[in-house]
């Protein structure tokens, strides 16, 4: 007989055996389960962005088209001969000595490529081609352009002509050049004493500027 409360006795608590833990680990409590999804979606979308970070489509930088110096450098050399044709244009019929006439009495030196009795061939200070020679008749006689010539020029013009052939060969151009004379203000004439340039070395190209 004991003394105290009366009533049933409580089973104590079974063992707590593997498969309940195991359960218990596969179906946690709804603050953990709450806590290892958001880690799973936190890991999830870093790796994400790793990927669309490495997947990005580069973008494609387009330099700016700065003109060639080549071209600039034409555009002033342009410019400069144009100016420098109407200045002479303003003084053409006074009939003055010109630059030419220095270096035919060799008072300004040249590197002359070609000379005879009536024709001197020297290199152009400001070549547009890697060979430019300009050709001109020792004696102006009034030829201070083409567009002055009279028949009795028709000796002399002959004379730079095949001067200009001589010269293509002796540089080496023979199989391709161009020559030109410019005439006149619009022609770009900035020497008003016949000459004849002899360009090559280049190919050339059609319609010339």
């Amino acid at each position: 007989m004991s003394c105290g409360l009366t009533g049933p006795a409580r089973e104590p608590h079974p063992p707590r055996t593997a498969a309940a833990a195991h359960h218990s680990t596969l179906h946690p409590s709804p603050p953990m389960a709450t806590r290892a999804a958001a880690a799973t979606l936190t890991a999830a979308t870093s790796s994400l962005l790793r990927r669309s970070a490495s997947l990005r489509p580069q973008v494609l930088r387009v330099p700016h088209r700065v003109p060639p110096r080549r071209f600039v450098r034409h555009i002033a050399s342009s410019t400069n001969e144009e100016a420098a044709a109407r200045a002479a244009a303003a003084t053409a019929d006074t009939g003055g000595p010109t630059i030419f006439d220095k270096i035919i009495a060799k008072e300004i030196p040249s590197s002359i490529v070609y000379e005879d009795e009536n024709v001197l061939a020297f290199r152009d200070i400001n070549p547009q081609a890697p060979v430019h020679v300009l050709v001109i008749p020792k004696v102006r006689d009034g030829l201070t352009g083409l567009d002055k010539a009279e028949p009795r020029h028709t000796e002399i013009l002959g004379q730079l002509l095949y001067a200009a052939k001589v010269v293509a060969e002796k540089e080496g151009v023979a199989n391709g050049y161009r020559v030109v004379i410019n005439n006149g203000a619009e022609g770009c004439q900035s020497v008003y004493h016949l000459h004849l340039h002899v360009l090559g070395g280049r190919q050339m190209k059609w319609p010339p500027g």
